[in-house]
């Protein structure tokens, strides 16, 4: 597997099962990046919400910003080649704005991308993935 065209590339298509090992290894990475950074010091006296949100968005480190778009990029990618493996446009990854209760969206997009089987065979975006 060509691991730069799998995480950086827009072109082509993905199986479910591929999606799925990205999708727990992107979690996995998460949770380590969320125990190496440093939690916030909020002061419990102080009973102003942006209080909190000034002293959280402080204490985030800037790789972790930088790691965060890098991996929302690599993200978008794996769903493209998912929701073209089901002979869809990558476009379909707006889902993600339907936020109104900040899970419809994403919801949406891993029960499509992670349940929904892909179309046999080649499609007008490549030829079928191996399973």
């Amino acid at each position: 597997m060509d691991w730069g065209k799998f995480l950086f590339s827009f072109n082509g298509r993905i199986s479910r099962k591929a999606f799925w090992i990205f999708l727990l290894v992107m979690i996995a990475i998460q949770v380590v990046i969320a125990f190496l950074s440093p939690a916030p010091v909020v002061d419990p006296a102080n009973t102003d919400p942006m209080a909190a949100m000034t002293a959280a968005y402080a204490a985030t480190p800037w790789w972790s910003w930088l790691l965060s778009v890098l991996f929302l990029y690599i993200g978008l990618a794996v769903y493209a080649k998912r929701w073209h493996d089901q002979d869809r446009s990558g476009w379909w990854n707006l889902l993600l704005l339907l936020t109104p209760l900040l899970f419809i969206g994403p919801l949406i997009l891993i029960i499509m991308c992670g349940f929904i089987a892909g179309t046999p065979g080649p499609n007008r975006f490549g030829e079928a993935p191996m399973a």
